[in-house]
């Protein structure tokens, strides 16, 4: 993959939606009305490289749980920047791109369905899993190869701090910081 026109290279922060993008969009939920979502390992990796490398991130979503945070939390992103309950989402982006002094093309959004192309058109790269609705594949600026909850951050996270020159793991910065 090609930097995009130059895109990557503009990129400093990453934000995401959860279902469908983070998770398969499967949600498990017990008799007491605990939600419980599967996320990819590998995904969480490259959002723990990501702010090693000093880029901002933010989680934008519908979801309430606040195992959100807690999951998101042990990845590095700051509980401030994970946004739940979101309606409005380009709201909350432009609250994280305001305290962040971010510009919105600088900034990769991941979105999978019709709530998150407001945001989508908004940044600097909006990106969507393989899997994602047709109307947000319409405006992405890249459709990964992979579904939601099977890597697409990553593999996406992983072009962009290859473009960068960032990709590598110190593995002793990784077992300080987490």
């Amino acid at each position: 993959m090609t930097d995009m026109n130059g895109r990557f290279s503009k990129i400093r922060a990453f934000a995401f939606d959860v279902d469908g993008v983070l998770t398969d969009g499967g949600i498990l939920a017990d008799l007491n009305g605990e939600l419980y979502r599967t996320f990819d390992s590998k995904d969480g990796l490259a959002i723990r490289m990501a702010v090693m490398k000093g880029f901002h991130l933010a989680i934008i979503t519908g979801g309430r749980s606040e195992s959100i945070r807690k999951r998101f939390g042990s990845c590095g992103i700051k509980p401030e920047d994970v946004y739940l309950g979101s309606r409005a989402k380009i709201e909350d982006f432009d609250d994280f791109c305001t305290r962040h002094g971010l510009q919105p093309e600088e900034v990769m959004y991941f979105g999978d369905d019709l709530p998150d192309i407001p945001v989508m058109v908004a940044c600097g790269c909006g990106v969507c899993p393989s899997d994602a609705v047709d109307e947000v594949k319409e405006i992405a600026g890249y459709i990964s190869t992979r579904p939601g909850g099977k890597g697409c951050a990553r593999e996406t996270i992983e072009m962009v701090l290859k473009e960068q020159g960032l990709w590598e793991l110190d593995v002793q910065a990784y077992k300080r910081h987490f």
